[in-house]
């Protein structure tokens, strides 16, 4: 029984009523839709004139291919040989990908090595040049002498720095708080009164000008500015030949240090001097109250000391520590310096004899010496306290609690007010002398990296984590 349009064994047969013709019934279904008509006798014919034919289940007979056991070798010859190909292929895949990481394998391991061998030779160079002994009269940057470490200051700079010591120290106590200076009251109604765009991304330091308007600051794209608070835009651009790690004014100068453990000094926006003495990045720097004495801080465990009148390196002292951050006293007698390990050492500037360390609970991130001489307020990397620490009685005092990871301390000048910043605020702890007791009259969600105070302690400037600068003032001082 074959399909009268096919020529095939039905799947479903179905019969004509009128010609007795057989079909299968999709397919007559397909031509009756079209035509209307019988597709063998040409009679007119419906679906309703078909008759479904019940019969057993057809098996389609095999292809003619697979007919004969000639073609069935055929095919099982040529199914082999496809298999064959394909699990030669996949061998081969196999055996390169293992090369290519046999190979791989080897350069991670070349490349462990060289770092393992690398970081070894550092840290015995940087402990080597702790312990060296610099012969005196080396020529370095700018013709500079460096001095031999611990070997003490010139009698000229020595007798200068205790000159300083003496002026101020005989004045400190009777000082009076400057007529006009911020009260607790104003310093209460601090809010955001300027914001610029970011100006230096990843820049960590800036000073601020006495004048309180001029900004000096850098980042990591090795250019630094200053910035113009009351104009509202970068007024100078200083080329620093590395990432800026540091910021100092000189009276009208600029002072930068790099990563590359340069420090220089500009003068309307040309290089004057330039000093290499540090083997690393240089990261803090400190101005003498004197003037002319400046202080830079190095990974190096060294920090050293610079005359900058007449533009030479005059001592490097050498430590058993990477240092930090660092400080001069305000009298100028002794030198705080912040190292890794969590200490605060502090250094006779004359001599450069440690002469007392202060315990801290991590990495020194930041100092900051009170006006008033005896009180030194620091931050370890991490930590929501600053510690205050009193140098009569060499132990901490105080610790303030500011709620949230510090990273930037400063004392005003009256030493009144301790301004506290970090990536989730900008504080200000007051310490009532009347009272002997701390209040905090400011706290303001202002993300900073580092932060100073304005003229008169009537505004706060603060480094934001992008490299921008946000003021803090009275309504009425904005």
């Amino acid at each position: 029984m074959l399909c009268a349009i096919s020529g095939e064994a039905p799947q479903i047969p179905v019969a004509s009523r009128k010609s007795g013709n057989v079909f299968e019934r999709r397919l007559i279904e397909a031509y009756i839709a079209e035509n209307g008509t019988d597709p063998v006798t040409g009679e007119e014919l419906s679906v309703d004139d078909l008759v479904e034919l019940k019969s057993a289940r057809v098996v389609r007979p095999r292809p003619p291919t697979l007919t004969s056991i000639p073609s069935l070798l055929s095919t099982f010859q040529n199914e082999w040989d496809a298999l064959a190909l394909d699990t030669y292929t996949l061998k081969q895949q196999l055996a390169q990908t293992r090369q290519e990481l046999s190979t791989a394998l080897y350069q991670h391991d070349a490349a462990m090595r060289v770092i393992a061998r690398v970081s070894r030779e550092r840290d015995e160079a940087r402990d080597a040049l702790s312990k060296v002994q610099i012969s005196a009269g080396g020529p370095t940057s700018n013709g500079d002498a460096m001095q031999v470490d611990g070997q003490g200051l010139p009698e000229g700079i020595a007798a200068k720095v205790d000159a300083t010591q003496q002026q101020l120290q005989s004045t400190r106590r009777k000082r009076p708080i400057p007529s006009g200076w911020a009260t607790a009251e104003t310093v209460e109604t601090f809010d955001v009164a300027q914001s610029s765009a970011p100006l230096y991304p990843g820049s960590q330091s800036f000073a601020v000008h006495q004048a309180g308007d001029l900004v000096l600051l850098g980042g990591s794209d090795e250019v630094a500015g200053v910035y113009s608070l009351s104009q509202k835009q970068t007024v100078q651009a200083l080329k620093c030949g590395g990432a800026s790690t540091a910021a100092l004014w000189w009276e009208s100068r600029p002072i930068i240090a790099t990563s590359t453990g340069a420090v220089k000094v500009f003068e309307e926006g040309q290089q004057i001097a330039e000093f290499n003495a540090h083997a690393g990045p240089v990261l803090a720097l400190s101005l003498h109250p004197c003037g002319d004495v400046l202080a830079s801080v190095g990974v190096d465990k060294s920090y050293i000391l610079y005359d900058l009148a007449s533009r030479k390196v005059i001592n490097q002292i050498f430590t058993d520590s990477e240092l930090t951050t660092g400080e001069f006293h305000p009298d100028g007698h002794l030198f705080a310096a912040g190292v890794t390990g969590g200490e605060i050492k502090l250094f006779d500037v004359k001599s450069g004899e440690n002469v007392a360390n202060f315990s801290s609970s991590g990495a020194v991130q930041s100092l900051s010496f009170s006006e008033n001489g005896t009180w030194l307020a620091s931050v370890a990397k991490g930590q929501t306290t600053v510690s205050i620490w009193d140098l009569r009685k060499m132990a901490e005092i105080k610790s303030l609690d500011i709620g949230s990871v510090v990273s930037s301390v400063a004392w005003d000048y009256t030493g009144q007010f301790l301004a506290a910043a970090g990536p989730s605020c900008v504080a200000v702890q007051y310490y009532s002398k009347a009272s002997k007791s701390w209040t905090e009259p400011f706290r303001k969600a202002v993300s900073a990296a580092a932060i100073a105070w304005g003229s008169e302690a009537r505004s706060l400037i603060a480094l934001t984590s992008e490299g921008g600068l946000s003021v803090l003032a009275a309504a009425r001082e904005a």
